[in-house]
């Protein structure tokens, strides 16, 4: 059997959500069919830390898997499923770097204004981390999906022989979405009065606590967010789901 390979792209926050959900269901469904699923990290940190290698231990380091993609787009062979990533700004660069920091990585800090020539280098190299760094990569100069006019004209005056109306009844396409028990069901918000310190923590089955974050520091004013996804409710959603598409 050929082995085919699927690239999916490891990003940050609301996308990361999604992989965890749907990543697994998909090598599920293509297990032992020769499709390997691979990951690649291009998130915003694995963007910092493959840029800036120099200080890091060999344990910290990773490849610059976004150059490696970028290799891989121009090939017949490329196969890359790209989840939304961040477009980072400079406060969100600064915050992840100081998050790698506390982390024990060795990452310099981002200088907004450069005036050693140490500095204006080192704004050069953020310039791969900062902005819109991956579409282009990626995208290959494909970013823009409208037609030429002088294409959209050329169709219109020549219209496609296996062009059909469209029927009455419609598109069999719908949306499915769950009732309860996900995380739109779940979610649990909270506005803090005062500044306050939280502590997040995982209970086991069996009443075993454990401490995921000690302590977090929040702001007045500021909004904590719990929401949970209940396994069996989303494997008899997916069933549901299935056997419909199969009757319709």
């Amino acid at each position: 059997m050929n082995n085919f390979k699927i690239v999916w792209t490891k990003i940050d926050e609301a996308p990361a959500l999604a992989t965890y959900c749907l990543l697994p269901i998909v090598k599920a469904f293509s297990k032992g069919t020769g499709i390997e699923v691979e990951t690649k990290d291009i998130s915003l940190a694995g963007r910092i830390i493959a840029n800036f290698p120099d200080k890091l231990t060999e344990e910290q380091k990773i490849p610059d898997y976004l150059a490696e993609l970028g290799k891989l787009a121009k090939t017949p062979e490329a196969n890359i499923i790209k989840l939304p990533n961040i477009s980072a700004s400079i406060p969100q660069l600064q915050s992840a770097i100081k998050e790698l920091q506390e982390k024990g990585y060795d990452i310099p800090n981002y200088p907004e204004e450069a005036r050693t020539d140490e500095e204006k280098n080192l704004q050069k190299r953020f310039a791969k981390v900062l902005g819109s760094a991956v579409n282009p990569v990626l995208r290959e100069g494909n970013a823009d999906r409208r037609a030429a006019a002088s294409v959209k004209k050329f169709a219109q005056k020549f219209p496609h022989k296996m062009m059909k109306p469209w029927p009455e009844s419609g598109s069999k396409a719908r949306v499915a979405y769950m009732n309860e028990k996900d995380f739109f069901g779940s979610e649990n918000s909270t506005t803090l009065a005062n500044p306050d310190d939280v502590k997040i923590e995982f209970v086991t089955q069996s009443g075993e606590v454990k401490i995921l974050k000690e302590k977090l520091a929040l702001l007045k004013g500021e909004v904590i967010d719990t929401a949970s996804m209940n396994v069996a409710a989303l494997r008899k959603f997916y069933a549901e789901q299935i056997e419909e598409a199969k009757k319709k």
